[in-house]
């Protein structure tokens, strides 16, 4: 019976989520704008995925990565933006208090195995690139399994200790969520229980993560640059770099957007700043890594047409290409 009572200490039954914007005038239009977004989020991701699965010379560490990149960006999308739409569509922008929770939850599952997923993806391309001749030996089917497990299985922990510590504190209200979706810091702020030990936690957590991926970034990249130095040729060069300039494209959108939002001071403006930023690390990033993988990269662009190439209804198509 006490361990019942820990989890049941609420009075709050649902969360109003304040959204974007209030100004009634802009929710149809930011409704039509962001579905499209996740359209192009759905279709240009599923895409790769597919595109990696199809193709036996993509069967390489690199595209494993990849796709599962592709897959975490799907996945913490679509924790976001169907009740986003919907709710720019409702005059009662509510969500039920476990539906938050699990918003909470899931979102910070994929987003956290992302961060982790991409300094993985930077010590790849260090390998390839410095120890080329070593790469099959490092990079072996067992070894990038392990590593991408590893980032769900971090993602999961990281997840699971903010929620269970949120479930465990008191939600008397207010219940007036000032952002877009169930993100954990601002429920945080609507507990009524002392929630410093949440704060800590995540900020412990978080710093660990953030610190961790970042070393293993910026080291990857110095021995990266190192290594691209000592290639005579300049073709080599270029083709060194093009193999991970896609990636560090992708590490400064990310890792960029997501610091500009969690170093902002807590005031009604930083919070509005706040929100733009998400939108950019939740959808806008998610759409953009399909074009940014997709049109940098010479071996998915072959694999691309290849696929076209099969069926016999392009036929004509790829005579002319």
């Amino acid at each position: 019976m006490g361990s019942m009572a820990v989890w049941n200490r609420t009075d709050v039954k649902e969360f109003i989520l304040v959204g974007l914007t209030e100004n009634p005038n802009w929710q149809v239009p930011l409704f039509l704008l962001f579905s499209a977004m996740y359209l192009i989020i759905l279709a240009g991701n599923l895409g790769i995925i597919i595109l990696i699965w199809l193709n036996t010379q993509l069967h390489t560490p690199m595209y494993f990565f990849l796709s599962n990149l592709s897959l975490c960006d799907i996945c913490y999308s679509t924790v976001i933006a169907p009740k986003m739409l919907v709710n720019f569509l409702s005059e009662l922008k509510s969500s039920t208090f476990f539906g938050c929770v699990l918003q909470s939850f899931f979102f910070a599952v994929y987003v956290t195995t992302e961060v982790i997923l991409l300094s993985m993806m930077a010590y790849d391309r260090y390998v390839a690139i410095a120890n080329p001749l070593m790469y099959t030996v490092i990079m072996t089917h067992s070894i990038s399994t392990q590593m991408v497990l590893a980032c769900y299985l971090c993602g999961l922990i990281n997840s699971l200790t903010h929620t269970i510590g949120l479930l465990r504190l008191d939600f008397c209200g207010p219940n007036i969520v000032n952002h877009f979706f169930c993100d954990i810091p601002p429920l945080l702020k609507l507990s009524c229980s002392d929630a410093h030990t949440n704060e800590m936690l995540l900020l412990v957590f978080s710093g660990v993560i953030a610190i961790f991926t970042f070393i293993i970034v910026m080291v990857s990249y110095i021995h990266i640059i190192i290594a691209i130095l000592r290639i005579c040729s300049t073709e080599g060069r270029r083709k060194a770099f093009s193999t991970c300039a896609s990636h560090l494209t992708a590490v400064t959108l990310f890792y960029g957007s997501v610091t500009f939002s969690y170093i902002q001071p807590s005031s009604q403006y930083s919070m509005e700043q706040e929100k733009v930023s998400a939108v950019f690390y939740t959808l806008v990033i998610p759409m953009l890594n399909p074009l940014i993988y997709s049109l940098r990269n010479k071996d998915m662009k072959e694999a691309a047409k290849r696929l076209i190439c099969r069926k016999s209804i392009m036929n004509l198509y790829c005579l002319w290409l």
